[in-house]
């Protein structure tokens, strides 16, 4: 019997074969050996396979935060999970992004930040604005980062800046090829960091201590 777990597994494996661009329902039924009928009994439509793919793909991002570790440690550690999470599977980014699925493990994602924050001082709509903030330069740096593993092995950036008319010697053409010689890894994680470093410049004055999120009572949705 085909049940829901299995054709979410299914869509994933094909998404890593084929990518968001080709993942379609009818490909996915002769992946699966089953009739798209047998789909769509699990799935209404393809935005509803998006959604349950986007929300597996986060199943392990929320685990616990280590409590004895500082706020904007805490949140560090949650934003490289969810890029592990997202690099974990080809155009992972584009699929989280494209979504705004209510699944369990995307809620609790979004509200394990929002609690680290709100016990590190700041309010609760302030809370909620960082974490999408934050997510929102995950989610961004993701895509260009997996677009860029798409590229052909011999792709010429000095021919494409050429052909833009920047002189090899222009501060841009500079930052571009910057871009492209560094380790898109070690750029997240300095970008991530510097991203914190700000928002520490904006918390209250009582925020320099470890949160104690886990333990604390339930952090309200509005």
């Amino acid at each position: 019997m085909l049940r829901r777990a299995n054709v979410v597994a299914g869509a994933l494996d094909l998404l890593d074969a084929e990518g968001l661009d080709g993942l379609t329902m009818r490909k996915l039924g002769v992946a699966l050996d089953v009739q798209a009928g047998a789909l769509y009994r699990h799935f209404p439509n393809k935005e509803a396979l998006l959604d349950a793919m986007a929300d597996q793909l986060l199943e392990r991002v929320d685990a616990p935060l280590p409590p004895h570790l500082p706020w904007v440690d805490q949140l560090e550690l949650l934003g490289e999970r969810l890029h592990t999470a997202l690099l974990s599977r080809r155009d992972g980014a584009r699929v989280v992004s494209g979504t705004f699925a209510p699944g369990p493990h995307t809620m609790a994602v979004s509200r394990r930040a929002a609690q680290v924050l709100a016990e590190a001082g700041f309010p609760p709509e302030r809370a909620w604005e960082i974490t999408f903030a934050v997510f929102y330069f995950i989610l961004g740096h993701t895509i260009e980062e997996q677009a860029q593993y798409r590229m052909p092995a011999g792709d010429n950036w000095t021919a494409r800046l050429a052909a833009a008319g920047l002189d090899t010697h222009d501060p841009l053409a500079t930052g571009l090829r910057t871009l492209a010689a560094a380790d898109p890894g070690e750029r997240f994680s300095y970008g991530l960091r510097v991203f914190l470093a700000g928002i520490q410049q904006h918390a209250p004055e009582d925020a320099a201590g470890a949160s104690t999120a886990e333990n604390s009572p339930e952090f309200p949705l509005s």
